[in-house]
């Protein structure tokens, strides 16, 4: 088979999902088109040469519904015969258009491909496309009776079933700000980060506005559950609510692109592979739980690959909820200082579509920086799914 190599992986500022928000201004087709302009800027490569572009992109309403990655290609006046595709798994719609990209690739369907990813929280706001509707239907209603719960309802579940309390979930999500912070502070995020200029102010950002450096356990002990209500709490007589606005993901605007290719590609335009994929796994679980299938999905993607768990040098497990990654953690046991060591989605926020991309991104850079040679990430997605893939630095 094939082998799929990385030549680039860039990403904008996180700006927080807001009126107010750094990128709030920015129209979500601007919002993409100017990263993977950067993305065809830094490569160097034709863009005529690229034979499709991938994009993760979950809530397809409004701004964001005609085919986002098309819009954004043709707004950068780039040419007309490069066709794109928008893909929807929930969280891992990024992620999934990465697999998809670096699959097509391996198969031979492709030579140069871009997997991107974008949302833009501030002005499609999260279920904006359901207006009311029942995304269930009868029969999973029947099945699933008396209904399946919201994504914040299942991490208070997921805390509850692995034991994890308030003081660990508040301490994780402090973590998680304290290493974005640390990473920022020290430049760590630079190469990474494509400016982003708002086009009706001119102002350019450059810096993710979500890394609260101030935050302590002390601060966040004070909030209050945010996914509890009286009907809920008939239904879970015994649930202890401990979720807060701190141990969750902050919702955002941003967006990443992955430039991906095969040897002949990288070889006929002389570009230097970075990294290549080892393996890819999608899988479903508990949809009541909704965010434990990384758990299944990393250990069936480890055992595809012959890998050990101490194998990996650096994971990225999506901060949906701090539940979701410490609850990954006491399955698999992997060394803690390894998981999400930048930070994740609870200080650099978890712009849906773009998030597989993201992580994938900052990864990249982390194994580059540190000298690591195997990263895996792995995404939980609404339903009960998750994305996991195997990443080697060259």
């Amino acid at each position: 088979m094939n082998p799929a190599y990385v030549i680039e992986a860039v990403r904008s500022p996180m700006g927080r999902a807001r009126a107010d928000g750094a990128l709030a201004q920015v129209h979500p087709v601007e919002l993409l088109s100017q990263v993977v302009t950067a993305l065809i800027e830094r490569t160097g490569i034709d863009p005529g040469a690229v034979e499709d572009l991938l994009v993760g992109c979950v809530t397809q309403a409004a701004e964001q519904s005609g085919n986002i990655g098309r819009m954004a290609w043709l707004a950068a006046r780039l040419p007309e015969h490069v066709p794109s595709v928008t893909i929807e798994r929930k969280c891992g719609s990024g992620q999934q258009a990465l697999q998809f990209a670096a699959q097509g690739v391996m198969a031979g369907s492709y030579d140069i491909v871009i997997a991107a990813g974008i949302e833009s929280m501030s002005r499609v706001p999260i279920g904006s496309n359901r207006q009311g509707a029942d995304i269930y239907g009868p029969s999973v209603t029947h099945w699933y009776a008396p209904g399946l719960v919201s994504q914040g309802v299942a991490a208070e579940l997921i805390a509850q079933r692995w034991e994890i309390g308030r003081a660990r979930l508040d301490e994780f999500s402090v973590r998680s700000h304290t290493l974005a912070h640390a990473a920022q502070a020290a430049g760590a995020f630079e190469r990474e980060i494509v400016p982003i200029t708002v086009p009706t102010t001119g102002a350019v950002v450059d810096t993710d506005e979500t890394i609260r450096s101030a935050t302590t356990a002390d601060k966040i002990a004070t909030l209050e559950p945010v996914f509890r209500s009286d009907e809920l709490a008939r239904r879970f007589p015994d649930l202890e609510w401990r979720i807060t606005a701190a141990s969750s993901s902050q919702l955002t605007d941003g967006a990443s692109a992955v430039l991906i290719v095969s040897e002949r590609a990288a070889e006929r335009f002389d570009l230097r592979p970075r990294a290549r994929f080892r393996g890819f796994h999608a899988c479903g679980d508990d949809p009541m739980l909704m965010l434990t299938a990384p758990i299944a999905a990393t250990r069936t993607l480890l055992e595809r690959t012959g890998l050990e768990v101490d194998d990996i040098d650096h994971f990225e497990v999506n901060e949906a909820f701090a539940s979701v990654p410490l609850a990954w953690q006491a399955e698999l046991g992997a060394d803690i200082d390894r998981v999400n060591p930048r930070g994740g989605a609870i200080a650099l926020g978890h712009p849906l579509g773009a998030t597989g991309c993201r992580v994938f991104t900052t990864m990249l850079h982390a194994l580059e920086d540190t000298g690591g040679a195997l990263g895996l990430q792995a995404v939980c997605e609404a339903g009960g799914m998750a994305n996991a893939l195997v990443l080697q630095r060259m």
